[in-house]
Order: structure tokens, then sequence, then C-alpha cells
């Protein structure tokens, strides 16, 4: 059987103030096209559907769009949605009933009592049907796991008494050992619906030991991105293991059959350069027989001035200079209503009423300033008129020596800041200790609450 894998695709999602729906189109519609030309029996989105817990209307309208049109043109196929960090569980979950009538299986999150979770196998626990109508595989549908999901056992904060000094790390750190005790009883429950010549698949929304992160637009979780999960949760006889929350497609551990699919479209400037793509997977019987990287094709190009690093302004306008031509004043525009993908599914996935959109290459500056230079952005500014790319984000980078290191370093926007890190840095400011990995996690726990809380 074929199965289509992909993740974070952060509907509702806005880059510097700029909106990403005209590329959301492009892609939601890409990807049924390409779910019908290859002949694909189950896909599997592995969380952050939604940048945010209370999405604009625009993004779940355009999900539900999506949903409709793929049912429309693939009525057998079978969907698989797990919550994502981003995600509110409750918001994915709420309409459950109504979708369970489409075939369309959703798991926004679990219970905060594990004792609980046996009672929820029927939603963990998902049969996917090949070609030919046949169950042919059972996925372990595991949503983003947040601490309060955990066994309550294993949430408190051990002492040095209770820890063993040759136990590995990851072996002696509460939130990782309740991790692994909700996959094992998941996927316990998983094998013993598979038959023999049935596969048994997994997904998680999550980070891996050994894996790339995008600093600018991933969220930690988990109580910290130094909480990476240890490949061993997934045993050998799992075919392969559908992950989300990296935005960078990459493979766990060299192992082909556990992967991160990466966002389909870039979410920050720096990540421009990633290959988006999603992950076909062919299965065999019970075993994994391929998987094929499918780029995701580009709707708006980004371009960093200069390729890395940064250049004195003098340096920044010459750049600017060989930019290439607008085609008309104001850059290249679609109507969003009438081209809002290619095909029918790009009109029928695209949301009520947009405007004509901007669609020039996103563009960002990073200069290096020698002096003071008040009428920096006007002059960049001035410079790119009748240019095809539109600045979007403008970096500043210091020369000067007489500051103290901490006055020196950049200075942080309170958005491109989350409240983790506003966590550390104002429990800092008093004590010069890390915070107790119990404070930590009551701290995360508080505020998914508080997140989740505004979603409703």
């Amino acid at each position: 059987m074929r199965i289509l894998h992909t993740s974070d695709w952060h509907l509702g999602h806005t880059l510097h103030g700029v909106g990403r729906d005209y590329e959301h189109d492009r892609f939601l519609s890409w990807l049924i096209d390409t779910l019908q030309e290859r002949a694909i029996d189950a896909l599997i989105i592995a969380g952050d559907v939604f940048d945010s817990a209370n999405p604009p209307a625009s993004a779940e309208a355009r999900w539900y769009g999506f949903l409709a049109e793929l049912r429309r043109r693939m009525p057998a196929l079978d969907v698989v949605v797990i919550g994502g960090n981003h995600d509110s569980a409750a918001r994915l979950d709420a309409p459950v009933p109504l979708l369970q009538a489409m075939r369309v299986h959703v798991v926004g999150g679990l219970p905060r009592r594990h004792d609980a979770i046996p009672a929820l196998y029927d939603r963990l626990i998902v049969p996917l049907t090949d070609a030919n109508g046949r169950v042919a595989a059972h996925i372990a549908a595991v949503p983003f796991l947040r601490p309060a999901d955990l066994p309550r056992p294993m949430c408190h904060q051990q002492t040095a008494i209770d820890v063993d000094a040759d136990a590995e790390p990851e072996q002696s750190d509460p939130l990782i050992e309740g991790v692994r005790r909700v996959y094992a009883d998941v996927l316990d429950a998983a094998r013993a619906r598979c038959e023999p010549s049935q596969a048994l698949l997994a997904t998680g929304h999550c980070y891996m030991v050994g894996t790339d992160i995008s600093m600018l637009s991933e969220r930690r979780i988990l109580g910290g991105n130094q909480h990476a999960l240890p490949v061993d949760i997934f045993a050998g006889d799992i075919a392969y293991v559908a992950l989300g929350h990296l935005h960078k497609a990459q493979r766990v551990g060299r192992l082909d059959h556990i992967r991160y699919s990466g966002s389909p479209i870039a979410l920050a400037m720096n990540e421009a350069r990633y290959r988006h793509q999603v992950c076909m997977v062919e299965l065999r019987g019970t075993q994994l027989d391929s998987v094929e990287s499918v780029p995701v094709p580009r709707a708006v190009d980004m371009i960093r001035l200069p390729r890395t690093g940064s250049a004195t302004l003098a340096e920044i306008l010459s750049m600017i200079e060989a930019l290439p031509e607008g085609d008309e004043p104001g850059g290249d525009r679609v109507d969003s209503d009438r081209d809002s993908g290619t095909g029918e599914a790009g009109a029928r996935t695209a949301g009520p009423g947009q405007a004509e959109r901007d669609i020039r290459p996103y563009l960002e500056v990073c200069v290096v300033l020698v002096r003071p230079e008040p009428n920096l952005r006007q002059r960049i500014e001035q410079a790119l008129d009748g240019k095809k790319p539109r600045l979007l984000k403008l970096s500043i980078e210091y020369t000067g020596t007489g500051m103290a290191l901490a006055e020196a370093a950049p200075e942080f926007n309170l958005r491109d800041i989350d409240p983790s890190e506003v966590f550390l840095r104002c429990y800092h400011r008093d004590h010069a200790e890390d915070p107790e990995p119990e404070l930590v996690a009551a701290f995360h726990e508080l505020l998914d609450q508080v997140e989740q809380g505004g979603a409703r």
C-alpha cells in the first residue's frame, strides 16, 4: 500500500505580518492532485494543522474545505490526523463525530488521565486499507503529548536518592519515561490488533535525539527542546513512524523508517533553503519497501541579501541594483478568488472573499552599520522601487565595541521570544542557577492550560 506523510501546515500563519493563505491554497491544491496521481491509499498529517490554538476563521474554512474536496475526489482514501503543539486538542477533536462519518480519523489530544487511554484505543489505533479495500496496516495515532498527558507518578521530580547514578540521562528523566510508557501501551494494543500480514505504523509530534531544529519558528515542547526523545521509544517491528514538529525534513538516527516530513512551506526566513517536501511511503506486507521525498512546489520565493552573514549599506544597495525588475508597478499580484491554486481543488480550498494578493518574492536584508543611518529603511525601500522582491524583514548588525557584552547582544522583539524564553529570562534575572525541572514542567502545564482555555 501507499501512504503519504505530511505535517506542520500551520494554516493561518503570518510571516512578519504577511499572511500565507495563497501559499497554503497552492499547497493544498497540489497535495490533492498528488494524492490522486500517485494513487495514495492513506494520508497521514502528523500535527500542527493550524499555526495557533485560536486560528482565524479563514484557516478553519481552508481546513474543512480541503477535507470536503479531498473526500469528493478520493472517497476511499484513509485520512489520519494528529494534534501538534500549536493545535488546540479540543478544537481538533470537537468535530470528530462528523469527521468519522467521512473516514477522517482525528486525534487532537489524549485524556489528562493515563488510565483513561485504554478507552480511546478505538480512536488511537486506526486500520488502514489498501487499494483492494483490505486492511493492510494499523497505525498507532499518538498526538503531541503534553506533560499533563503523561502518567502521573512519572511527572514528579525524582530526588538524587531515587536516580541510579549509572543510568542513562534519558532513563532517569520523568517526562521521557512518561512518553515511553504511553507509546509502549498504545503500541502493544496496536500489535494485538495486527494480523500476521498487516504492518504496524506509528505517529508522533515531538523532538527526537540527534535532529536539527529551526529556532525561529519551532516552539519548545515537552518542557523544552532539551527533552529529546530517544529513538528506542519506537521498537524495531514498526514499519514506519510519521513524525511532525521539525520543519526540516530529515531521518531520525539515520533510519529510513523514522522520519520528519518537514513543513510544506518555509515558516521563517531562515527556512528558505530547506527542501520542503512530503514523504511517499510504500509498504510491502509488514515491511517498509521504500520512502520517496516528493518536493512541494514553492508558490512564493524567498531571497536573502547577502546570502549569508551581513553586508554594509553600500554593498546591499549594489545587490539590490542587481535584483530583477518587477513586471509592473507594485509587482506581481494574483486574484485569489479567481486563481487560488492549480485547478478545481485550489478554487474550492480557498477562503471566501479573498482579496488580490501580492505574490512577489519575500526579501530579507541584513545590514551591518559602521555609522548611524537614520533613514536606513527608507533608502532600502527607495532602492527596491520597481524591483520584483518586496522587503519583508530588515535585520541590523552593529559594529560598536564600547558596550558591555550583554548590551551588545541583538535586541529581541517580544513576538520573537516564546513564553518559555520569557519565563527563563525572568527566572535568571534573580537566580544564578537554572530552575528545577519540576518548576519548568509546572510552568509548561500552566502555559498549556492558558492556551487551551483561550481556544474554547
